[in-house]
């Protein structure tokens, strides 16, 4: 009996080790086959080394400022280890892992805690998630598993791959990675990226309060959401500082006095529209990822943009950058996931300033103005002059170009029917000056609350180099999207006429050249007599000799249809291309009046010329791209060519700052506020008809900046020149702007500077003294 217990005895140790190590060998075949991949995805030693990393490209000024982000499915940039502050490393170990320098990847204590707490039904025990772990999750996420037997095997990859990433990086690394790729809710992923959402400072600046909070959503940044939930995120920022007081990262004075503190936010919801320089960034993003222009893709109306898309492929290497250039891998670039780095020209102070100022005039000046006026009008905004079936016409135009009428007509509806539904009132939050205001207001009574607000853009370079410093395409990118910078073309007025001007330097005349003060009359090819007037008659200098000087700082018509009698329009329009304008301008007598439709940025390139001794160069907007690892794949230089000689272009300086010392512009001279320069300043103020466009471009020794002011529609205008010149809805926002620059040290512009004057320069620029020697009547001059 007993020999036959020994022989069973000795039988069920053999069973017993057979099948323990039978279960060895099958749990060391079942990772053996899920690291060989024999059971699913397992990522590859090239993958480990470098995992799959989706990073937003960021825009920068050349000050250092981040200017955006271009993402599309995670807004996360890169931070190094040593811009993370200790507290936040200490926090998420005292919190997620408190043994990570301990394990390999796998914490086997962290496990038989799990499995304790599973069969004592305590869940206050925690996880058994190392961060590698956690890390390797987030890296190869989880496919969409049906059973529990998928699950856990997808677990066990997941510990497979903690420990290959054990061993391809250092623990530094991997919470490096963690924290650069964990999401933190609110379009925030990455730390770098969390601390501006939640914070608006960088990682190296978060506090421990604040480092404690972001380690507590790793939890479930859904539930922890310190916006929608700041209580319970509270409780969980305070359990992490526990933790850290615990195992000893903090003293419990420390802990108990921290968690007294608020949350602390400054949430910053991340939105294209907002954050500076809005009109630029869109501006980027399109010109990077623009691709080849097909004439297919333009309709008939749009042929001249398809022209000027195609010169710009072929000349401009900022254009269609993206879709031109190859990464290493032979893929062409990607915006919104390669982690770009583009340095802007901007510097975030003067795009600051000049954003204050456009807002500064428009809400403070010219629309109060405005408004007051409109009681005036019989259909308001409209002017008086407009027929009610014009602005009906206007107003229908408006609603064919409204997302509402997209989305009707769509689903079939009459022109009659939608008509209809523009007149119900909905709930909707319209735009004020004041701030948004929430109200009940039919969709044709919102289209023509915005058609009477007034728009400005702006534009300012440096002289020399051709670096644009701001940009400002309208007064609020959420609720005026259209960039009147680069996009917008608007009729320029007078201000055209210093190209004039030039062609009359370039042949031999000066600024002290006297020409005769009287009408001028074009035949016209259909044989009409054409004769430009002046805006109000002159008697006393009518049929006298004036200088060309005094012609162009009172933007005299006759004075310059004498100049135009002198040469012919196509010169003129030859002059304008040498100095950058590219939009079509008809090469016809009425030239001088500024009829054409010109962009800002093109006016501002060709004006900055003449302080530039005659050398065009072409405003830029970026210096440099890097990739993400810092390395500098791309550089950008201005395009230069000389448009005229030093000379010329001396003299038109000359010109036009008689226009700022006595002219039209003399605002800047004696008016408080934006006024009283004593700085050299040349420029020319520009009003189109019915006073529906005002201008002003400004050039100094170091800077040109230009402005357009003026409201959508061209029918919206103030009643009087007074209010609608140039000088009054454009003018006082350079002013504005140029003070904020000259009272800021660390910008380097001061008043005291001055024109460079070409070498052996002999021309008499004293008028007062040529006049001695110059007959004053029309009579004599003959």
């Amino acid at each position: 009996m007993t020999e036959e217990k020994n022989k069973n005895w000795k039988k069920y140790i053999i069973v017993f080790w057979s099948l323990f190590l039978l279960g060895i060998a099958s749990v060391v075949l079942l990772f053996v086959l899920i690291a060989k991949g024999n059971l699913g995805f397992m990522p590859t030693f090239e993958e480990l080394e470098n995992p799959p990393n989706i990073l937003a490209s960021e825009i920068f000024s050349e000050d250092g400022t981040i200017l955006d982000k271009y993402f599309i499915r995670e807004n996360r940039t890169f931070v190094n280890y040593e811009n993370l502050p200790p507290h936040l490393i200490e926090a998420l170990i005292a919190t997620e892992d408190v043994r990570f320098f301990r394990h390999s990847g796998i914490d086997l204590r962290g496990l038989a805690r799990v499995a304790k707490g599973i069969v004592t039904g305590d869940t206050s025990s925690g996880g058994g998630s190392t961060i590698s772990q956690q890390l390797a999750k987030m890296l190869f996420p989880r496919e969409n598993l049906e059973s529990k037997m998928e699950l856990v095997l997808r677990k066990f990859k997941e510990w497979v791959i903690a420990v290959k990433l054990e061993r391809s990086y250092t623990k530094e690394e991997i919470l490096l990675m963690y924290l650069n790729k964990y999401d933190f809710l609110n379009l925030a992923v990455g730390i770098k990226s969390a601390a501006g959402v939640y914070f608006s400072i960088p990682p190296d600046s978060l506090k421990l309060h604040q480092s404690a909070m972001l380690v507590g959503m790793a939890k479930n940044s859904s539930l922890y959401n310190p916006v929608r939930r700041p209580e319970l995120v509270m409780q969980r920022r305070n359990v992490v500082l526990n933790q850290m007081a615990k195992y000893g990262y903090i003293p419990r004075e420390v802990r108990d006095s921290v968690k007294q503190l608020p949350l602390d936010l400054n949430f910053q919801r991340v939105d294209y529209k907002s954050g500076p320089a809005p009109y630029l960034r869109e501006y980027l993003r399109l010109t990077l990822t623009a691709k080849k222009p097909e004439r297919k893709n333009y309709p008939s109306w749009q042929m001249q943009q398809f022209k000027e898309d195609s010169v710009d492929w072929e000349t401009n290497p900022l254009y269609g950058w993206c879709n031109k250039n190859v990464k290493p891998d032979g893929q062409h670039y990607d915006l919104y996931t390669d982690g770009l780095r583009i340095f802007t020209t901007i510097d975030s102070r003067m795009q600051r300033y000049a954003v204050e100022s456009v807002e500064h005039h428009l809400k403070d000046d010219l629309q109060p103005e405005f408004d007051g006026s409109m009681k005036y009008l019989n259909n308001p905004p409209f002017a008086n002059n407009m027929t009610p079936d014009q602005t009906e016409d206007l107003l229908n135009r408006e609603i064919r170009r409204s997302e509402r009428y997209r989305v009707l007509n769509n689903q079939g509806k009459t022109f009659s029917q939608i008509k209809e539904n523009f007149r119900k009132p909905v709930d909707m939050t319209i735009f004020s000056w004041k701030g948004e205001i929430d109200t009940v207001m039919s969709p044709m009574d919102s289209i023509k609350w915005y058609l009477r607000y007034f728009r400005s853009s702006f534009m300012a370079m440096e002289t020399h180099s051709g670096k644009v410093k701001a940009y400002v395409g309208g007064p609020n990118y959420k609720y005026f999207m259209y960039d009147m910078v680069k996009g917008g073309k608007r009729q320029v007025g007078s201000t055209v006429k210093p190209f004039l001007y030039t062609l009359a330097m370039q042949n031999g005349l000066t600024p002290c050249t006297k020409v005769p003060y009287v009408s001028q009359q074009f035949q016209m090819p259909d044989g009409t007599i054409w004769e430009p007037k002046d805006a109000d008659y002159d008697e006393e200098n009518e049929g006298k000799l004036v200088t060309l000087k005094w012609g162009l700082a009172q933007s005299r018509n006759k004075i310059s249809a004498w100049v135009m009698k002198q040469f012919n329009p196509r010169a003129v329009t030859e002059v304008m291309k040498r100095m950058g304008v590219y939009s079509p301008i008809d090469p016809v007598p009425s030239l001088f009046l500024g009829t054409s439709d010109i962009t800002l940025y093109e006016m501002v390139g060709a004006f900055n010329t003449y302080a530039n001794q005659g050398v065009f160069v072409k405003p830029y907007f970026v210096s440099h791209i890097e990739d993400r690892y810092g390395n500098v794949i791309a550089t950008f230089q201005p395009e230069r060519h000389e448009a005229f000689d030093e000379q010329t272009a001396y003299l038109m300086v000359n010109l036009l700052q008689g226009v700022i010392d006595w002219g039209t512009g003399i605002r800047l001279r004696n008016r408080d506020g934006y006024g009283k320069f004593k700085m050299p300043i040349a420029g020319k103020t520009g009003t189109t008809q019915n006073h529906s466009d005002g201008w002003f471009i400004g050039v100094t020794p170091r800077l040109t900046a230009g402005v357009w002011t003026g409201a959508d529609l061209r029918s919206i205008h103030f009643r009087t020149i007074a209010s609608g010149q140039g000088a009054n809805m454009a003018l006082p926002i350079w002013g504005y702007f140029y003070k904020k620059v000259l009272a800021d040290p660390a910008l380097g512009y001061t008043e005291d500077m001055s024109f460079k004057k070409p070498e052996n320069f002999n021309i008499n620029l004293d008028c007062d003294e040529e006049e001695q020697n110059t007959p004053s009547n029309f009579e004599d001059f003959f």
